[in-house]
C-alpha cells in the first residue's frame, strides 16, 4: 500500500475515552435513526403527509442514515475510536488479531449501552413520537418472508459491509471507506428495510428492543451480523493473509492515538 504512514501507538493510558466515544457514535446513530424515522414515518408529520410513497420516504431516511454514518465515521471522535459502533465490526478486527479481546469486550458492551440510552433519549424528547406504532423506536423486526428470509438478507448485507470495510481500508482506496459505507447504509435501507428491517448491528438491535419491549425474531440479528461479518474476515484472511490487514480503524488516522495492534502482521504475533 502506498503513502501509509506510520500510526500513533498506544501510549499506555486507559482506553476508557474509546469506549466512552464508541457509546457515543452509537448513541448519535440512534437518536438519527429515532428521529428521521418519527420525522418521515409518523402519521402527523407533514412530510409523511406530503410523500404518500413508502420508497421515496424509506430512500430519504437511508440518505440521512448514511451522512449520519459518513459524519461519525470521519469526525475526530470516529478517527480516534476506529468508528466500530458496531459489535459485528469489533468481532471481526479481533478475529483478525487487530483488536486485544478486553478492548474487543468493552467495545462491545460501550456500543450496546449507548445505543440503549440513544433510543431512550429519543423516548424521552419525542415521547409519543417514536412510540407511536409507526415509528415503533426504530426497531429491526422480519418484514416480507419472516425470519429465514431476514436471516439470509442480514447475512448477506453484513458480509458485503465487511468486505468493503477490509478490502478498501487495506488499499490505497482507504481515505474512501467511510463513504462508502455511508452509501451501502442509504442504500440497503431504501432496498432492503422491507425484507430484514436493516439492522447489520446486534447493538442498534438490542438498543430498540430494549426500550421498545419488542424481540421479534431477536435471534436473526444477533447471530446473522456476526457470523457474515467474521466470514468475511476468515475469507479476507485466507485469501490475502494476515499481512494485509493494516489497522482495525476504518479511518486510519496517524494524529491520534491507536489502541490497537496496528501494523502489517499483528495476527501473526498474537
Amino acid at each position: 500500500m502506498a503513502n501509509i504512514q506510520e500510526p500513533m501507538s498506544d501510549d499506555g493510558r486507559s482506553h476508557w475515552p474509546e469506549y466512552a466515544i464508541e457509546a457515543a457514535l452509537l448513541l448519535t446513530f440512534m437518536v438519527s435513526a429515532c428521529g428521521f424515522t418519527a420525522l418521515l414515518e409518523h402519521p402527523a408529520s407533514s412530510l409523511r403527509l406530503a410523500l404518500p410513497d413508502a420508497f421515496t420516504r424509506r430512500l430519504l431516511i437511508g440518505m440521512a442514515m448514511g451522512l449520519t454514518a459518513v459524519a461519525l465515521i470521519y469526525s475526530p471522535w470516529g478517527r480516534q475510536s476506529g468508528a466500530h459502533f458496531n459489535p459485528s465490526v469489533t468481532l471481526a478486527f479481533l478475529r483478525l488479531g487487530k483488536i486485544a479481546p478486553g478492548d474487543a469486550l468493552a467495545y462491545v458492551a460501550a456500543q450496546c449501552a449507548g445505543g440503549i440510552l440513544g433510543v431512550a433519549l429519543s423516548y424521552l424528547v419525542l415521547g409519543a413520537l417514536v412510540a407511536h406504532p409507526a415509528v415503533d423506536f426504530a426497531v429491526t423486526v422480519p418484514g416480507q418472508g419472516g425470519p429465514a428470509a431476514a436471516f439470509a438478507l442480514e447475512f448477506a448485507i453484513s458480509f458485503v459491509l465487511m468486505s468493503v470495510i477490509l478490502v478498501l481500508s487495506n488499499s490505497r482506496w482507504s481515505p474512501y471507506t467511510g463513504i462508502v459505507c455511508g452509501t451501502l447504509v442509504a442504500l440497503y435501507i431504501a432496498f432492503e428495510a422491507p425484507y430484514s428491517g436493516m439492522s447489520m448491528n446486534p447493538a442498534r438491535t438490542v438498543a430498540s428492543a430494549v426500550v421498545a419491549r419488542r424481540w421479534d425474531s431477536f435471534w436473526v440479528y444477533v447471530s446473522a451480523p456476526p457470523l457474515a461479518m467474521l466470514t468475511a474476515a476468515e475469507i479476507y484472511l485466507q485469501v490475502r493473509g494476515a499481512r494485509r490487514v493494516l489497522c482495525a480503524k476504518l479511518q486510519h488516522d496517524t494524529l491520534r492515538r491507536c489502541i490497537f495492534r496496528c501494523g502489517y502482521g499483528a495476527l501473526e504475533e498474537v
